[in-house]
């Protein structure tokens, strides 16, 4: 599968309806983003291994996720697991307003960094660090995704939320997780179960 079929994949189903999400994904190079020994692999409809026990979401997976965020411009976006970057990256091109990104892993904080400079992205900022605890410095923040199992909800993530901010975050056992996607209004949060999916877990210090 290359990226124009996975485009007409998604279209067709009606699972991606953000046409700033589609010119996201078009712009930036998933290639750039695995292990050399995955290129190849790089739009195939899969996950694929990073180094220290770590992966790059399955396409269709990280678009569920962006899809339910409702992207725009000018958002202020906050990102557990940052992984390879990729997912940031699609994120920073959308939104145009710093993303803050962290995972607990310094070396994959390096590749990251290191991958983002090849798209020439500059609007992302990366933190190593427990990313259960969020990142107050910089919050509120209009919509957090996470890209790990929690085992129960993130009750401090939801508290770094904006009124009408969204999260998106799998909760659930090691094996299986139910993706929530978080609406903080004014006076409760509302829930909308996304489906089922495993994630690694949500690693804290």
């Amino acid at each position: 599968m290359d990226k124009e079929q996975l485009i007409r994949y998604w279209k067709k189903s009606g699972l991606v309806k953000n046409k700033k999400l589609i010119k996201s994904f078009r712009r930036i190079k998933r290639e750039n983003f695995v292990l050399p020994e995955y290129k190849n692999k790089a739009y195939e409809d899969i996950a694929l291994p990073l180094r220290h026990s770590s992966t790059i979401s399955q396409p269709s997976t990280i678009m569920i996720m962006l899809e339910a965020l409702e992207l725009k411009k000018g958002l202020k976006v906050l990102e557990i697991g940052t992984g390879s970057g990729y997912t940031a990256s699609l994120i920073a091109e959308i939104t145009e307003k710093k993303v803050y990104s962290i995972d607990i892993v310094p070396e994959l904080i390096k590749t990251a960094e290191n991958n983002i400079k090849k798209e020439k992205i500059k609007n992302i900022r990366l933190f190593c660090r427990d990313g259960s605890k969020g990142l107050k410095k910089f919050s509120p923040y209009d919509r957090i995704i996470v890209n790990a199992g929690s085992k129960e909800i993130p009750k401090e993530l939801i508290k770094q939320l904006k009124t009408n901010g969204m999260m998106v975050v799998p909760i659930g056992s090691e094996h299986s997780q139910k993706m929530i996607k978080f609406t903080k209004e004014k006076n409760k949060v509302k829930e909308e179960y996304l489906g089922e999916f495993i994630f690694v877990r949500l690693q804290s210090r």
